[in-house]
């Protein structure tokens, strides 16, 4: 997706040594009894620069293998010296259970530069309203869109309407709370939660079509021109938000959102167009250039190009593995690649050839991808 708001970011991205860094934690902070943040100094070599939405890509190394994790950053650059990411225990999640049991105030990770396409321009003179759809651990990325627009555009408003499963699982409640009072009329909260105690004041259950119109008579009517909608959570949630924002008659080029993983809803039927997308197929040979190398490798029909290249000792740029983050992003010169997943890029850029190397598989022999 790609509108004047929110667009997809166009920085070329490589892992030469100065895109990697060593953070130090300044801070663990626990923020419900299964996340926590972690607070990072900026690096000694210089100010990590960095968008409002972006992410971090965490590396260490657990059993033997290297294993790479996407964090979204809720701090903002406008607002916040240090960086700061949440993490949220996710089940049987190598990185999100290694990190709660052993990362330590001084304690040093690598990372990945910032990188990430759900961002936007901020400045003094936008008068704009988003609407923010966030669910569990997809407030992060909304944080930092909130302190940046807060503080950068002082005649823009933000509403959020931030789905739970319930009070003890509400992440950054007190900070939004704190915000809400203080910068009144400018960020509203709307707390939704599957399960409510008996006292609840606020809404509970799923988003459905009713509960949503009476979201919206609560949110201020900016008009289409001058509202965005923004959601990040899991993807059922999204999809619903998505469905009615639809029966609402909302334009599609108003709605943007961000994907953490792969949803678990489309994980069978991705997994299935997979297996029809390289049944049948022969190997493929695969010209790669990166970093002034050129690099040739044979890519079986069962895996991807990245597969394949890191197996060979390639060290290709990449993070998430699934198609949404675009680390692995490069221009096709020549031959066709089949990809499994092309959410995270936009339709020009698919029509520029872009291709991405964690979810591409090679369907011809002349097969040239150039990255960086």
């Amino acid at each position: 997706m790609a509108f004047g708001l929110f667009k997809k970011n166009e920085k070329k991205t490589t892992t030469t040594n100065q895109h990697y860094y060593e953070l130090t934690i300044k801070e663990v902070i626990s923020e419900t009894k299964d996340s926590i943040s972690l607070v990072f100094e900026q690096p000694a070599s210089g100010k990590l620069n960095y968008k409002s939405g972006q992410f971090l890509t965490l590396i260490t190394t657990l059993n033997g293998k290297e294993v790479r994790r996407s964090y979204s950053l809720c701090s903002s650059p406008f607002t916040d010296e240090n960086l700061v990411v949440m993490v949220k225990r996710v089940e049987n999640g190598l990185m999100s259970n290694w990190l709660p049991e052993n990362a330590k105030p001084g304690s040093k990770i690598k990372v990945l530069e910032p990188m990430g396409n759900f961002t936007t321009e901020f400045s003094k003179d936008k008068k704009r309203h988003l609407i923010m759809f966030a669910g569990g651990s997809g407030i992060t990325p909304m944080m930092s869109i909130i302190k940046s627009s807060i503080h950068q555009e002082p005649d823009s408003i933000c509403s959020l309407i931030y789905c739970n499963r319930d009070e003890d699982n509400i992440i950054f409640r007190k900070e939004l709370d704190q915000w809400q009072t203080k910068f009144e009329g400018r960020l509203h909260v709307i707390h939704v939660l599957d399960n409510a105690p008996m006292n609840w004041q606020g809404y509970s259950g799923l988003l459905n079509h009713d509960m949503l119109v009476k979201l919206f008579e609560r949110i201020p009517n900016w008009g289409l021109e001058k509202t965005t909608y923004l959601m990040c959570g899991p993807e059922g949630m999204m999809k619903n938000v998505e469905v009615l924002l639809g029966e609402l008659s909302i334009p599609k080029e108003k709605i943007f959102k961000e994907s953490f993983v792969t949803g678990t809803i489309d994980k069978d039927k991705k997994e299935e167009t997979k297996a029809a997308t390289v049944s049948g197929n022969t190997a493929h040979e695969v010209t790669i250039r990166y970093d002034g190398q050129e690099y040739k490798f044979v890519v079986e029909p069962n895996r991807t190009i990245l597969e394949t290249a890191l197996d060979q000792g390639i060290d290709l740029p990449y993070s998430c593995q699934s198609g949404l983050c675009t680390a692995c992003r490069g221009k096709a010169l020549s031959g066709k690649v089949k990809l499994d997943e092309e959410e995270g890029l936009s339709q020009s850029e698919r029509a520029e050839g872009y291709v991405l190397t964690c979810v591409g598989h090679p369907m011809s022999d002349d097969v040239v991808i150039e990255i960086g």
